[in-house]
């Protein structure tokens, strides 16, 4: 799911940042029609794909990242960006059980429907797994906070109390499709509840947000994050921002937070990561494709930089010898 609209083409202040929100795009893995009666606690482990969540009838309460109890009423939703773990339950203390632990059974392609043998009363949860196109280690991604809730973020975007509504009618109704209807309606809400966290409540943050709201800095960012591959020389970063070496060196490690050349070596190793993890790529492909002169000299980048070797996160990856 593109988190901007289609027709919005036209650069415009701050098109940097429209062209970046454009690049990072929701991809729905699964979901979970969940009808639980009390008393049930789901643990909900950390992974490495969001989690997402919509509470369509009744309410429950949350053990949130932070350790801390929150209630939460119908129409509530929640996104969870890098997947950290959390509790949904009927009342806080009931002992957690991880989701496979319920009753699972199959609606349709990537939606399921959970239940448990509880005779108290009843809520009805829409939960999911979704991919971004980009790991947690994405600049915005980073700097998000461990969970966003939609309706702390309704002033900033009108349509997610619309949104909210229509999901809440497809929960509730249980009509024909309503599963495969909940998870387009999930994808879009999710993409409304990250932009709006974008537009708004990251204004006053500092560092890569302010860097690509900056009309000249961030036509820089983008022109890296399109083309994470191409050699990036300092030269060639001033250029696209109109300036000499020495003043849009000064001006992008000022506004940014770090020189150029760094940046550039997290942008790529961050494109090499996801070509090992998604792609299987040889490692000795993606060293020639980043211009590296050995796999060894590539290997050693990436580890510094990515903190693990390349072959072990390939390995990992359940690597396809693509490339």
């Amino acid at each position: 799911m593109d988190l901007t609209s289609p027709n919005d083409t036209v650069p415009a202040p701050g098109g940097a940042l429209t062209e970046m929100l454009r690049a990072l795009r929701l991809e729905g893995v699964d979901y979970g029609r969940c009808e639980l009666g009390a008393p049930w606690a789901v643990l909900f482990p950390v992974q490495k794909a969001a989690r997402f969540h919509f509470i369509g009838r009744a309410g429950c309460w949350l053990l949130s990242p932070p350790g801390e109890w929150m209630e939460l009423k119908a129409g509530d939703a929640l996104l969870l960006p890098r997947g950290a773990e959390h509790i949904l339950a009927s009342a806080p203390g009931v002992q957690a059980e991880p989701l496979e632990s319920y009753s699972v059974e199959p609606l349709q392609d990537n939606v399921y429907a959970v239940s448990n043998g509880g005779h108290g009363a009843k809520t009805l949860l829409f939960c999911g797994s979704m991919h971004f196109n980009h790991d947690g280690s994405h600049p915005l991604l980073a700097m998000m906070p461990d969970m966003l809730r939609a309706k702390e973020l309704m002033a900033g975007e009108p349509g997610i109390p619309h949104l909210l509504e229509a999901m809440a009618d497809e929960a509730t109704r249980n009509r024909a499709g309503s599963g495969m209807m909940l998870a387009r309606l999930a994808d879009v809400l999710a993409a409304a509840i990250i932009r709006s966290w974008v537009e708004n409540s990251a204004g006053d943050i500092t560092g890569w947000i302010s860097a690509i709201k900056d009309r000249d800095i961030g036509r820089v960012l983008v022109a890296i994050h399109r083309q994470p591959d191409r050699n990036w020389t300092v030269e060639a970063l001033a250029r696209e921002m109109g300036a000499s070496r020495s003043a849009f060196a000064e001006r992008f490690t000022a506004v940014v937070g770090e020189t150029p050349a760094k940046y550039v070596a997290g942008v790529r190793m961050h494109q090499a990561r996801r070509w090992l993890e998604e792609e299987g790529m040889r490692v000795s492909v993606i060293a020639a494709r980043l211009g590296y002169d050995t796999e060894a000299s590539f290997s050693r980048a990436f580890k510094r930089i990515v903190g693990s070797a390349p072959s072990h996160l390939r390995a990992a990856g359940g690597a396809s010898g693509k490339g």
